[in-house]
């Protein structure tokens, strides 16, 4: 038996067509551990409790998931991470600590900074050093893992949050709108240079909607004065992402999920960050910003010459499928 987890918004979309494909296949069951609230499941079969400790948030995380009781893990062969979370470590360990196999969704992905992202570059090569099935995005994903002495039940799926987005393929347009996010830990402590560029653009080009969906990080809720001419909106489901997503013109952002699905729309995304760990689409769909005051000539080069025609390189909306056969096969 499997036991999936899950505890942010990203994990548990990018989960949701997996549990469809193992249901009636793969025996398992479901554990929540709790960060994002907001999505608790009403049927996970396990919902930890999240406890603050003094200190460190990293910390709390990793002592809460280090805390599970003995009984979530009874009949479990294997447990199921996905991503570069500190609760993905936690859990990988306490998995490790019983002699239960880790299957790590999303391996292989390295941005060879480990700054950028802090601290998810440690957490991925800290899950691959535990991790008995890797299931990578990419070939390049693959690539990383061999080099790094990881040879044995490696398996390139895609990834699934594209599952998702099959049913939206046909009706993306360029519409006058720019999606814009940003919510990344190393990012905020120049989080009022980037937003004062943000606005910047925004105020010489009229014509365009920029449009914020804002992180509810009190952080980043204290630096939305320096938008005037940005439209501030209340954060949006996924669902409501994808749809404005599909009809904007062009994508600024700090997120890794977006520049995946900005290359499977075909849409430009201009990436404020120093690295990336999805470099498949660097210089077709995703072009790094590296510094806020690159920002304004990156989007010039780009705002007028915004329609791509691409193969995406991040998968084809069929990985659960995969992954299911994959699984299916290791554990008969």
């Amino acid at each position: 038996m499997i036991l999936i987890t899950f505890g942010t918004r990203p994990e548990y979309i990018k989960l949701k067509p997996l549990i469809k494909a193992f249901d009636g296949k793969i025996p398992y069951k479901t554990l929540f551990t709790g960060q994002h609230q907001d999505i608790a499941p009403k049927n996970a079969d396990f919902n930890l409790d999240v406890a603050d400790y003094p200190g460190n948030r990293l910390d709390s995380i990793l002592k809460n998931c280090l805390s599970i009781p003995d009984h979530y893990f009874k009949d479990v062969t294997h447990v199921l991470v996905q991503g570069d979370t500190t609760s993905v470590v936690g859990l990988a360990l306490a998995a490790m600590h019983r002699k239960i196999k880790v299957i790590h969704l999303e391996a292989g992905l390295r941005s060879r900074d480990t700054g950028n992202p802090f601290p998810e570059e440690y957490n991925r090569k800290i899950v691959s050093s535990i991790a008995s099935v890797h299931l990578c995005p990419t070939e390049s994903n693959k690539n990383n893992l061999l080099k790094e002495g990881v040879q044995s039940n490696v398996y390139v799926v895609g990834n699934t949050v594209l599952d998702n987005l099959l049913l939206y393929k046909d009706e993306c347009e360029y519409d006058n709108k720019v999606l814009i996010t940003m919510h990344r830990r190393e990012n905020l402590d120049n989080l009022s240079t980037w937003f004062a560029e943000i606005n910047n653009i925004a105020s010489k080009n009229k014509n365009l909607e920029f449009i914020l969906p804002l992180h509810p990080n009190p952080v980043i809720q204290a630096h939305k004065h320096l938008l005037p001419d940005v439209n501030i909106v209340a954060p949006m489901s996924h669902d409501d992402l994808i749809k404005l997503l599909i009809k904007c013109r062009i994508v600024i952002t700090d997120s890794g999920g977006l520049q995946e699905e900005c290359s499977f729309f075909n849409k430009k995304c201009l990436v404020c960050r120093s690295a990336t760990e999805r470099q498949e689409a660097v210089g077709t769909s995703s072009f790094l910003v590296r510094r806020p005051e690159r920002l304004q000539n990156i989007f010039n080069q780009h705002i007028d010459d915004y329609v791509l025609s691409c193969i995406s390189p991040y998968g084809d909306g069929k990985s659960a499928e995969r992954i299911s056969n994959i699984l299916f096969a290791d554990l008969n």
